[in-house]
């Protein structure tokens, strides 16, 4: 016997051992969003005795959406050790269509079977699945090298940089946040070329929620004794994470960006041993002197067809895929 059951807040997902899904899959980054009055949030159960399946999702008129912001690597279902995951995702799937005529979930993962168990499921359900690419994740295997053999496979020109440039930044690695350090960091933040953020006051709060974790590894780079450039980056569970980058207009001369870079790089594969370094979403060009390997991230679009509303878009999401597929081939 599977329940279903639904709830506004993320302090449902408390207390259950879920399957590890990275920084953007734990009821803690839910409940930051969930916190939001504006983020409309809705938590749908399904459980059975052994074990439960949890979709984070967000209210949008007459359809649903994955509860996810612009700072999240990938979203995805949340299942419980041990869980048969199958059965309770194609139960909560199928009771959707009482909440809902349409449900969008993105940016999935392509390096794990959820997000092709999470399309049959929502097919198996009934509803009419669309698949497409959404986006490109850039990122690196460490593969057992030292930084050295990993530096000695870069570009040259990435190379030279760092040989005239590193000894010009002092670098510090901060596994601790407090006020100051956050303070230095979003003044070179909001003095660089990057947008304004979106939440600055929700980003502090993940970044101290991974501080006390002890996952947090924020790098700040001085040029006699001035902030000029800062990283945001976090360990967990063999993974680094690189979420934001930020450095002076007048420090690119110092190369700032790419110094910080490479003092974290050698932090993370020398002394935390890493197996992954994650570049987040984006198909930046700059990334490939970084990372190795690029993988796609995917968009599911359902559609219940006992809607007639959902028909004149379940023929132009059809066609628009047709015709993906022929131009691909």
């Amino acid at each position: 016997m599977i329940a279903i059951s639904y709830h506004d807040r993320a302090d449902v997902l408390q207390g259950a051992k879920w399957v590890e899904g990275g920084p953007f899959n734990r009821a803690e980054w839910f409940n930051l969003l969930s916190e939001n009055p504006e983020s409309n949030a809705l938590f749908a159960l399904a459980q059975a005795d052994d074990g439960m399946a949890a979709l984070a999702l967000r209210r949008h008129e007459d359809r649903l959406d994955a509860l996810t912001n612009w700072y999240a690597f990938t979203w995805g279902p949340m299942v419980s050790e041990k869980a048969d995951s199958r059965p309770l995702l194609t139960t909560l799937a199928r009771d959707l269509k009482s909440s809902a005529r349409r449900v969008v979930l993105a940016p999935l993962a392509a390096e794990n079977n959820s997000t092709e168990e999470l399309e049959n499921s929502f097919k198996s359900a009934g509803w009419i699945v669309f698949r497409s690419e959404c986006d490109k994740n850039h990122f690196l295997r460490v593969n057992g090298r030292t930084y050295a053999e990993y530096l000695a496979s870069r570009p040259g020109a990435l190379r030279t940089t760092l040989a005239r440039k590193s000894k010009k930044l002092d670098i510090n690695i901060y596994h601790v946040l407090n006020d100051d350090i956050w303070h230095t960091y979003t003044q070179i933040y909001q003095q660089s070329w990057k947008p304004q953020e979106g939440s600055p006051d929700l980003l502090k709060r993940f970044a101290q929620q991974e501080s006390d974790a002890g996952h947090l590894r924020l790098a700040l780079a001085h040029h006699n004794g001035q902030p000029v450039g800062a990283q945001f980056w976090t360990v967990d569970h063999g993974t680094a994470y690189i979420h934001k980058l930020a450095h002076l207009p007048e420090a690119q001369s110092l190369s700032a960006g790419t110094v910080l870079t490479a003092a974290l790089m050698k932090h993370v594969i020398d002394i935390e041993g890493v197996e992954l370094v994650d570049f987040g979403t984006g198909n930046d060009t700059y990334k490939a002197d970084w990372m190795e390997l690029v993988r796609p991230r995917f968009e599911l679009d359902c559609y219940d067809p006992g809607r007639l509303l959902n028909w004149p878009y379940i023929a132009r999401a059809a066609l628009h895929l047709l015709a993906t597929r022929k131009s691909a081939g």
